[in-house]
């Protein structure tokens, strides 16, 4: 860590669901706990269903708001038929961050072995809004936040962050 003053980031997150409500939905009330714990701003909480054109719309409200920073989308992120959370993002993308998936697959090796494979874990910048597409799962969720995202958001984070490049986006 460095001696920057820590700056909080605001941030939505989006779960993309069928079948989930905010009362049964463990991975975005996880992510909610962990980003609230470590001082950033829940700028928005959104329950879609899987469906490209819904996740869509509101990843692209999200990242038209000046309040929203950071989305974090958790679902959709598989191989089945219904998992289109990376289809949605995809004509939105102004610059992909492929590192992420990269990085991300690579940890959950360590945790869950092969079954990493599924995973279509991806980043992306979006305009001026970074978008997190991750896994549905509460470890996959942990595991994004705890290995990469709260380092990564966080300014004091050396020898660099994506928190510090806000100004320059």
């Amino acid at each position: 860590m460095s001696t920057r003053e820590f700056k909080p980031v605001r941030i939505a997150v989006m779960t993309v669901s069928d079948t989930r409500t905010l009362e049964t939905d463990r991975s975005g009330a996880l992510l909610v706990e962990r980003l609230e714990a470590a001082g950033h701003e829940l700028a928005a909480r959104r329950i879609v269903r899987d469906d490209i054109d819904l996740i869509r719309t509101e990843l692209r409200a999200f990242i038209k708001d000046p309040r929203v920073q950071v989305v974090l989308a958790t679902g959709g992120t598989g191989v089945t038929a219904r998992d289109v959370t990376p289809e949605a993002l995809a004509p939105l993308v102004t610059k992909a961050i492929p590192g992420f998936g990269e990085l991300f697959r690579w940890l959950s090796f360590a945790e869950i072995g092969t079954s990493t494979i599924q995973s279509r874990a991806e980043a992306a910048l979006c305009e001026q809004t970074y978008v997190f597409a991750l896994p549905g799962s509460p470890g996959a969720c942990g595991t994004a936040w705890d290995k990469i995202l709260a380092a990564q958001l966080d300014i004091r984070h050396k020898p660099c962050n994506f928190a510090e490049l806000f100004d320059r986006l």
